[in-house]
């Protein structure tokens, strides 16, 4: 069954079109409070979700419809304020909630924004719960009766409570004194939080992107531009540089020269420093994730396999088999032994945590792999397009792929948040993947 209003990371789009419009999003606080508490019990009677947000000027907005639609469902709220996705799940668990909320549309601009939920356990909700919910949004709104309504109270220690938590996750014999690190906040949800946590473990910290005004979010700072992070670094003389999205999910580092460490990268340092403590068996990527990463591990006498892109998928497929440790190329990296889900902060005390063990610096940690040359095009295409049965597409994929032999491949894909067909050909030779993955992309129409 086809989910109509989830994609891949929640409900999502542009603010003041369906489904980002407040009558809608009050509706849906309405359906996930019927369908999210319909097993739980509260001591006083009525279950509770926490909600929190990042720094868009629609949060106000989307924050008033989502709690009247939990209260109208018989359901307390929590408001947190502009916090981390992440932190939102660890909060959610660490207090016994029934669910928790995100309202953040995570790397895109200020005029989108989103909604996700994570279950009393800290997990994103599972296809099945989020067609419930969708079944439930199209049934007629309720209100229960006036003495079951629920109410609004602030979360006034959410702040402290998650900085403590991702300290936790840095080796207790271990500091970042003499380490000078450039944070670059997204002007995002964790700029509040992001440089305290790295500034009490011991770092000297210079703060970039920390200063939200409701319309910058992730405009030229963050995790997908990292080129301000890149000036900051040198400018500063920096030791290393992280960069977050704008909910703080989403991890890129930079090191002393400048050179931007990507998700897979990241990923193979955090794999390899394990090693050097205690075996582990495998680890997950997605289908974008670099042969080479394939390559390593292989050698390296671990397990890897390859998840549907996008962070819940990964997730699961660590929870089927067991396993710790997965990440995307994006910089969504999963640390099962740390937290429930992704965390932008956490996987980078995680990276601090193997060059601090290893004495060695981030080119030294992956000299062993050179990444295979991947070119992905974007192409903006009109939302009903159905690339699956565009023949021009298809043909052109199978003459690529013939060319390519085995010495790379191709994968065509749709966001799962955005009208964008995804185009990546990964070749031995940058100039050759360039070349096909433009030609395929030639043969989609855009919008």
């Amino acid at each position: 069954m086809a989910r109509k209003y989830f994609g891949t990371d929640g409900v999502r789009g542009r603010v003041g079109d369906m489904p980002i419009t407040p009558d809608f999003v009050m509706r849906l606080g309405y359906a996930a409070g019927v369908i999210l508490t319909r097993n739980q019990t509260a001591v006083a009677g009525r279950p509770t979700v926490l909600i929190g947000k990042d720094t868009r000027i629609s949060g106000y907005m989307l924050e008033a419809a989502l709690e009247a639609g939990f209260a109208a469902a018989g359901v307390d709220v929590m408001l947190a304020g502009p916090m981390p996705t992440p932190a939102i799940a660890y909060l959610t668990r660490a207090l016994r909630l029934a669910a928790g909320v995100v309202i953040s549309a995570s790397h895109n601009p200020y005029e989108d924004n989103g909604i996700k939920f994570f279950s009393a356990s800290g997990n994103k909700l599972p296809d099945a719960v989020e067609l419930e919910i969708e079944a439930m949004l199209d049934k007629p709104m309720a209100c229960v009766d006036s003495s079951r309504l629920g109410r609004a109270k602030r979360l006034d220690d959410a702040r402290g409570r998650y900085i403590e938590f991702c300290k936790s996750t840095f080796p207790n014999e271990l500091d970042l004194h003499g380490t000078k690190i450039v944070v670059d906040c997204a002007h995002g949800a964790a700029y509040h939080i992001a440089p305290d946590v790295f500034h009490e473990l011991g770092a000297e910290v210079i703060a970039i992107g920390n200063k939200p005004n409701g319309f910058n979010i992730n405009d030229q700072v963050g995790a997908t531009a990292p080129a301000a992070l890149v000036e900051a670094v040198k400018a500063h003389q920096a030791n290393i540089g992280i960069a977050l999205d704008g909910d703080a999910d989403r991890l890129i580092v930079v090191d002393a020269a400048g050179r931007v460490f990507n998700g897979d990268e990241l990923l193979y340092i955090m794999v390899r420093d394990r090693m050097q403590v205690r075996p582990i068996d495998g680890a997950v990527g997605t289908l974008m994730t670099n042969m080479a990463l394939e390559v390593a591990f292989k050698k390296m006498g671990i397990g890897f396999v390859r998840a549907n892109v996008g962070d819940r998928y990964v997730l699961e497929a660590l929870q089927e088999r067991g396993w710790e440790v997965g990440g995307e190329g994006s910089g969504h990296m999963l640390c099962l032994d740390k937290h429930t889900t992704g965390d932008g902060i956490i996987s980078a005390l995680q990276i601090l945590s193997a060059l601090k063990r290893s004495g060695k610096s981030l080119s030294e940690l992956t000299a062993d792999i050179v990444m295979y040359p991947q070119s992905l095009v974007n192409v903006r295409v009109p939302a009903d397009f159905d690339w699956k049965n565009h023949q021009p597409l298809h043909a052109e994929k199978r003459v690529v792929e013939e060319e390519l032999g085995d010495s790379g491949r191709v994968l065509i894909r749709a966001s799962g948040t955005e009208p964008l067909i995804r185009v990546m050909v990964e070749a031995q030779d940058a100039d050759v993947a360039e070349k096909m993955s433009k030609k395929l992309a030639a043969t989609i129409p855009q919008e």
